[in-house]
C-alpha cells in the first residue's frame, strides 16, 4: 500500500483532524484516510456516478406509461369550473 506524507499542514486543520479522530476513536492516519475516502471519488465511483446520471437522464426523457398529465394550471381551471 502506498504511503503519503503531507507537509505544512495548517495548525488549525491539524487540531480539527485530531479532534475528529478522537471523536471517531481512530488514529489520526485512519481519520485522514476516512476523510479522503469520503471526499475523493475513485475511478470506480466516477463510473458508477456516470452510469446513474445516464440512467436518470434516460428515465427523464421517457414518456410516462400512463400518458401525459395535466398541468397544475389546467387542473385548477377544471376544478374552478365545477
Amino acid at each position: 500500500m502506498p504511503t503519503l506524507y503531507v507537509e505544512n499542514v495548517p495548525e488549525d486543520l491539524c487540531k480539527a483532524l485530531k479532534a475528529r479522530a478522537k471523536q471517531h476513536q481512530r488514529s489520526l492516519a485512519a481519520e485522514v484516510i476516512s476523510v479522503l475516502a469520503d471526499q475523493v471519488p475513485t475511478a470506480q465511483e466516477l463510473r458508477h456516478r456516470k452510469k446513474f446520471f445516464d440512467m436518470s437522464r434516460r428515465l427523464t426523457a421517457e414518456r410516462s406509461p400512463l400518458g401525459s398529465f395535466p398541468s397544475t394550471e389546467e387542473m385548477l381551471r377544471e376544478d374552478r369550473s365545477r
